[in-house]
């Protein structure tokens, strides 16, 4: 029995192309096969019209979303001075790039300079101070130690006399006043011996002692010329980092108290877009992973400079949600570039990044031209499977309702409305993109 349902016949002709041809963000090429219909059909048919048919592809679908947001700086720093002081230099302007290390503003260090001298020489006598114990303490023990030795000499020689003389004092031979001054000569030759044997012991104990505390003096003294060089350096104010003055919050001859601000450093090199991203979406973001770098890049996109097309990472999902429109900050990174006047990309400035926010596997995808809007329905002409149809060229098409679901450029996603088109709607299957809206 012929069948009673709408249907187009159709003829492959060799060496036409339809002239669509889709590239998708995982770089996927369709070619499509070209089809002209013939005027064969069923008794009584309308005569059919030249048709194009294209592939029916199945691959996961990503759905992107443009977002808006401000380029902030990757880095700013308020440079505060560490300590209170005049400005008597100040050696940037606002929109001037510096590097790290550069001087921004001097402080007056005249004073402690001079405190810095002091202690300076201070440290000199104590150095000299040092040297006279390591050069004159071995003397001086050395000269200790002869006179011990001289003590220990004419103590032994006293001591000799009187035990010479005290046997003659019974032979009358010496009186009994030159004996006692013998005895008291060679006590007194004793005590002179233990004092210098008691000097010689103290040099030699108290040299160490004397070399030690006059280091830990120099040491001292040091550490306090260290601390009046590392205060004089903070009266000079430097850059934190690479980057540009955003703001300059003194000026020569200003008073400034400790902590208060000079001026302030950005860091521009790389910027964030920072983009409120609703709650639904982020769940589906990706952070750029620190080991692979340069993975996830996406489209960033500049008010100020049209044409000029950046591409970013997020970098960073900030966990905690602005209550009143329930967004999360997002950040995302950006290199930028050097341009007549500085960088591109300046704090402030407008952007839209777009992301992707929902992934679809497997989804079944149809070109847009496919598509036949009626009233309240919606159809594509799917090419009916015949067995000889790649040998002959010759086959028909049949209308199929279908739902439709998310669209990526000249795709959009189908489903068959009901169980008729499931054999059809198939990856590989062939729909009519050109003839359809006849």
């Amino acid at each position: 029995m012929p069948s009673t349902e709408p249907w187009i016949a159709v003829r492959a002709v060799a060496g036409a192309w339809f002239g669509f041809c889709c590239r998708w963000s995982a770089v996927w090429l369709i070619v499509l096969c070209a089809c002209e219909a013939v005027a064969q059909g069923p008794p009584g048919a309308p005569p059919s019209q030249p048709v194009v048919a294209a592939e029916i592809v199945q691959r996961s679908l990503a759905i992107d979303q443009t977002f808006v947001g401000t380029v902030v700086a990757k880095r700013t720093s308020q440079v505060g001075s560490p300590v209170e002081g005049r400005v008597i230099d100040l050696l940037v302007e606002e929109g001037e790039p510096v590097q790290q290390g550069d001087k921004l503003a001097q402080l007056r260090t005249e004073s402690l300079e001079i405190e810095l001298a002091a202690a300076q020489a201070e440290l000199g006598l104590l150095k000299q101070e040092l040297e006279r114990f390591e050069v004159a303490g071995p003397k001086e023990i050395a000269q200790a130690k002869a006179r011990m030795l001289a003590a220990e000499a004419l103590k032994g020689l006293t001591k000799a006399r009187v035990d010479r003389s005290e046997p003659l004092l019974a032979s009358r031979a010496i009186s009994k006043d030159d004996l006692e001054e013998m005895v008291s000569a060679a006590t007194g030759a004793l005590q002179v011996h233990e004092e210098r044997t008691v000097g010689w012991e103290l040099a030699v104990a108290t040299l160490p002692m004397d070399i030690a505390q006059a280091q830990s003096k120099i040491q001292v003294q040091e550490e306090t010329i260290r601390l009046l060089e590392d205060d004089i350096a903070e009266h000079t104010i430097l850059a934190p980092f690479d980057g540009y003055v955003s703001q300059e919050h003194t000026e020569v001859g200003q008073w400034i108290a400790k902590g208060g601000l000079v001026v302030e450093v950005v860091e521009l090199g790389e910027v964030d877009v920072q983009l409120p991203v609703l709650e639904t979406y982020v769940s589906q973001l990706r952070v750029r992973a620190k080991d692979r770098p340069g993975t996830t890049t996406r489209r960033v996109e500049i008010g100020a400079l049209p044409g000029v097309e950046f591409q970013g990472e997020v970098v960073a999902i900030v966990p905690k949600a602005d209550l009143n429109a329930r967004t999360f900050p997002v950040n995302v990174r950006v290199t930028n570039r050097m341009g007549p006047n500085g960088v591109l990309l300046k704090p402030g400035m407008f952007a839209r990044v777009t992301l992707p926010v929902l992934e679809i596997p497997d989804a079944v995808l149809v070109p847009k031209d496919a598509l036949v809007l009626g009233e309240g329905s919606k159809i594509v002409w799917a090419v009916l499977p015949e067995a000889d149809f790649k040998r002959s060229g010759q086959g028909r098409a049949v209308p199929i309702p279908v739902t439709t679901g998310e669209s990526d450029k000249g795709w959009i996603q189908v489903g068959p409305l009901g169980q008729d088109g499931q054999n059809l709607l198939r990856p590989g299957g062939l729909v009519v993109v050109e003839g359809n809206e006849r």
